[in-house]
């Protein structure tokens, strides 16, 4: 089985960047009600697409103020919990991060290292790419960053 997830969130200076568990230095960073790390947010909605149980917004919900600025890393265990309550296996991920900037290339290799501790995988099965919107849109003008996941889990 496969999971599909997708996040968005808009940068502001003055905020924090974080992606895939991992802070990135920046003068801009991105407005959530947790801690904003979109990466991740499209993979806790893959993760759970992939099992059939919803999405983020039904397990997390931004109304609920005990995920006010809350680490993402949360949202990811408990969705990998939920696959082993489901009697399923986490396979791989694969993720991309669409960014103009800050650069991530040089995050990369912490962002792999730090998917494949909360997901509990060996590091060949995580994938971090990274790509930029050819300052198309917003995201492309540095008002916001997308990330994109896929998993593949198996029972």
């Amino acid at each position: 089985m496969v999971g599909f997830g997708y996040d968005i969130h808009r940068l502001e200076a003055g905020e924090s960047l974080v992606l895939c568990g991992v802070e990135i230095p920046s003068a801009i960073g991105t407005v959530a009600h947790s801690d904003g790390d979109a990466a991740l947010h499209a993979l806790t909605d893959a993760l759970l697409g992939a099992a059939g149980l919803g999405d983020i917004g039904e397990h997390f919900p931004d109304t609920n103020p005990m995920y006010k600025n809350a680490d993402s890393r949360i949202f990811v265990r408990r969705a990998i919990e939920l696959l082993r309550e489901n009697k399923l296996r986490l396979i791989n991920i694969d993720i991309t991060v669409v960014l103009e900037k800050p650069k991530i290339q040089p995050y990369k290799e912490a962002m792999k290292i730090a998917l494949a501790e909360i997901c509990e995988l060996p590091l060949q099965r995580v994938s971090v790419k990274a790509t930029t919107n050819e300052r198309v849109g917003f995201v492309g003008r540095s008002e916001g960053v997308a990330a994109f996941a896929i998993c593949q889990v198996e029972e």
